[in-house]
């Protein structure tokens, strides 16, 4: 092998071992700095998980976006749509509806945008955003 290519090589690896590295540490750190609530999902076990998510206040409504590889939470609550959040110590019961029109995904991508260090330090994955409307308390 060329050593430009070994050079390029060894750049990919070390950037695939930084995004591995930053989003095992966002995965285990669960930061809760800023407007973040917790969701509640199920999963095909039937057990209950807990997910520290930055939620985005949209004139009253509320959508939570998927912004990194580890998205285990986001696929639960495709699969069972009727989810827990807590925000600021209120519990309740919520409906998880993604957000599939490519023109409602546009504007609020480009309203909630994330700068790009933020993009490449998580290996740009796709974006997924889920709207959450209110159930009802829960007991």
């Amino acid at each position: 092998m060329p050593k430009p290519a070994k050079i390029v090589l060894g750049i990919l690896i070390a950037y695939a071992g930084l995004v591995v590295a930053f989003e095992a540490m966002i995965g285990i750190l669960q930061p809760e700095q800023g407007q973040v609530l917790t969701i509640t999902t199920t999963g095909d076990d039937g057990a209950a998980n807990d997910r520290v998510l930055a939620w985005l206040d949209d004139e009253g409504t509320v959508f939570v976006s998927a912004n990194h590889w580890p998205r285990a939470w986001y696929h639960e609550a495709i699969a069972n749509p009727r989810v827990e959040v807590s925000i600021d110590g209120e519990r309740g019961a919520y409906l998880a509806v993604p957000i599939e029109d490519e023109g409602e995904w546009e504007r609020l991508d480009t309203k909630f945008a994330h700068p790009f260090f933020f993009k490449f330090i998580t290996g740009f994955p796709p974006r997924l955003f889920l709207r959450l409307d209110p159930q009802g308390p829960t007991a």
